[in-house]
Protein backbone atom coordinates (compact mmCIF):
# COMPACT_ATOMS: atom_id res chain seq x y z
CA UNK A 1 0.00 0.00 0.00
CA UNK A 2 1.24 3.46 -0.88
CA UNK A 3 2.28 5.30 2.33
CA UNK A 4 -0.02 8.26 1.57
CA UNK A 5 -2.98 5.90 1.13
CA UNK A 6 -2.03 4.02 4.30
CA UNK A 7 -2.08 7.31 6.25
CA UNK A 8 -5.61 8.04 5.04
CA UNK A 9 -6.83 4.61 6.16
CA UNK A 10 -5.04 5.00 9.50
CA UNK A 11 -6.87 8.27 10.15
CA UNK A 12 -10.33 6.67 9.97
CA UNK A 13 -12.01 5.47 13.18
CA UNK A 14 -11.35 1.73 13.74
CA UNK A 15 -14.81 0.43 12.77
CA UNK A 16 -14.95 2.53 9.61
CA UNK A 17 -11.35 1.64 8.72
CA UNK A 18 -12.18 -2.08 9.02
CA UNK A 19 -15.16 -1.68 6.65
CA UNK A 20 -13.21 0.37 4.11
CA UNK A 21 -10.27 -2.05 4.16
CA UNK A 22 -12.72 -4.90 3.51
CA UNK A 23 -14.05 -3.04 0.46
CA UNK A 24 -10.46 -2.36 -0.65
CA UNK A 25 -9.69 -6.07 -0.42
CA UNK A 26 -12.84 -6.86 -2.40
CA UNK A 27 -11.83 -4.42 -5.16
CA UNK A 28 -8.43 -6.10 -5.54
CA UNK A 29 -10.00 -9.59 -5.47
CA UNK A 30 -12.54 -8.70 -8.16
CA UNK A 31 -9.80 -7.12 -10.30
CA UNK A 32 -7.67 -10.23 -10.01
CA UNK A 33 -10.59 -12.51 -10.93
CA UNK A 34 -11.87 -10.40 -13.83
CA UNK A 35 -10.38 -10.95 -17.26
CA UNK A 36 -8.95 -7.88 -18.93
CA UNK A 37 -8.70 -5.67 -15.84
CA UNK A 38 -5.00 -6.09 -15.15
CA UNK A 39 -3.10 -4.68 -12.22
CA UNK A 40 -4.81 -1.87 -10.31
CA UNK A 41 -3.15 1.36 -9.32
CA UNK A 42 -4.02 2.50 -5.80
CA UNK A 43 -3.75 6.23 -5.37
CA UNK A 44 -5.45 9.20 -3.75
CA UNK A 45 -8.05 11.27 -5.59
CA UNK A 46 -9.52 14.19 -3.69
CA UNK A 47 -7.66 12.83 -0.65
CA UNK A 48 -9.52 9.51 -0.77
CA UNK A 49 -8.31 6.00 -1.69
CA UNK A 50 -8.95 5.41 -5.38
CA UNK A 51 -8.50 2.39 -7.64
CA UNK A 52 -7.63 2.87 -11.29
CA UNK A 53 -7.25 0.31 -14.09
CA UNK A 54 -4.11 2.12 -15.24
CA UNK A 55 -2.53 -0.95 -16.85
CA UNK A 56 -5.41 -1.73 -19.23
CA UNK A 57 -7.77 1.24 -19.08
CA UNK A 58 -10.61 -1.28 -18.84
CA UNK A 59 -12.63 0.49 -16.21
CA UNK A 60 -13.75 3.59 -14.43
CA UNK A 61 -12.10 4.81 -11.23
CA UNK A 62 -13.56 3.62 -7.92
CA UNK A 63 -13.07 5.68 -4.75
CA UNK A 64 -13.92 4.70 -1.19
CA UNK A 65 -14.33 6.97 1.79
CA UNK A 66 -16.38 8.03 4.75
CA UNK A 67 -19.75 9.36 3.58
CA UNK A 68 -19.53 13.11 3.72
CA UNK A 69 -23.10 13.71 4.84
CA UNK A 70 -23.72 10.98 7.43
CA UNK A 71 -21.66 9.76 10.36
CA UNK A 72 -21.45 5.98 10.54
CA UNK A 73 -21.74 5.60 6.79
CA UNK A 74 -19.21 5.10 4.04
CA UNK A 75 -19.50 5.17 0.31
CA UNK A 76 -18.14 3.66 -2.85
CA UNK A 77 -17.91 6.45 -5.40
CA UNK A 78 -18.06 6.06 -9.18
CA UNK A 79 -17.54 8.57 -11.95
CA UNK A 80 -20.75 10.61 -12.17
CA UNK A 81 -20.69 10.81 -15.97
CA UNK A 82 -20.97 7.05 -16.36
CA UNK A 83 -24.14 4.98 -16.29
CA UNK A 84 -22.76 2.76 -13.54
CA UNK A 85 -24.90 3.86 -10.59
CA UNK A 86 -28.05 3.82 -12.72
CA UNK A 87 -27.17 0.26 -13.76
CA UNK A 88 -26.59 -0.76 -10.14
CA UNK A 89 -29.90 0.81 -9.15
CA UNK A 90 -31.66 -1.22 -11.84
CA UNK A 91 -29.99 -4.46 -10.77
CA UNK A 92 -30.20 -4.00 -7.00
CA UNK A 93 -32.94 -1.48 -6.18
CA UNK A 94 -33.58 -2.84 -2.69
CA UNK A 95 -30.07 -4.06 -1.88
CA UNK A 96 -28.22 -0.76 -1.71
CA UNK A 97 -28.78 2.88 -0.87
CA UNK A 98 -27.70 5.18 -3.67
CA UNK A 99 -26.89 8.85 -3.80
CA UNK A 100 -27.64 10.38 -7.18
CA UNK A 101 -25.39 9.02 -9.90
CA UNK A 102 -22.29 9.14 -7.65
CA UNK A 103 -22.22 6.38 -5.09
CA UNK A 104 -23.42 3.38 -3.16
CA UNK A 105 -23.85 4.29 0.50
CA UNK A 106 -23.25 1.65 3.16
CA UNK A 107 -23.78 1.76 6.91
CA UNK A 108 -20.83 0.63 9.03
CA UNK A 109 -23.16 -1.26 11.39
CA UNK A 110 -24.92 -3.30 8.66
CA UNK A 111 -23.96 -6.45 6.78
CA UNK A 112 -22.40 -5.80 3.37
CA UNK A 113 -24.10 -7.75 0.55
CA UNK A 114 -20.76 -8.95 -0.84
CA UNK A 115 -21.94 -10.93 -3.90
CA UNK A 116 -23.95 -7.98 -5.20
CA UNK A 117 -21.22 -5.47 -4.37
CA UNK A 118 -18.67 -7.60 -6.23
CA UNK A 119 -20.89 -7.44 -9.32
CA UNK A 120 -20.97 -3.63 -9.07
CA UNK A 121 -17.21 -3.46 -8.62
CA UNK A 122 -16.68 -5.77 -11.60
CA UNK A 123 -18.93 -3.62 -13.75
CA UNK A 124 -16.94 -0.51 -12.82
CA UNK A 125 -13.60 -2.21 -13.47
CA UNK A 126 -14.75 -3.25 -16.95
CA UNK A 127 -16.85 -0.20 -17.82
CA UNK A 128 -14.72 0.90 -20.78
CA UNK A 129 -14.52 -2.65 -22.14
CA UNK A 130 -18.31 -2.88 -22.29
CA UNK A 131 -19.10 0.67 -23.40
CA UNK A 132 -18.74 -0.04 -27.10
CA UNK A 133 -20.70 -3.28 -26.98
CA UNK A 134 -24.39 -3.55 -27.75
Amino acid sequence: MDPAVARVFAAYPPKLRKRLLAVRKMIFEVAKQTEGVGKLQETLKWGEPAYVTAETGSGSTIRISRHKKQDGQYAIYFHCQTTLVDSFRGLFPKTFKFEGNRCIVLDESEHVPAPELKICIGMALTYHQRRGRT
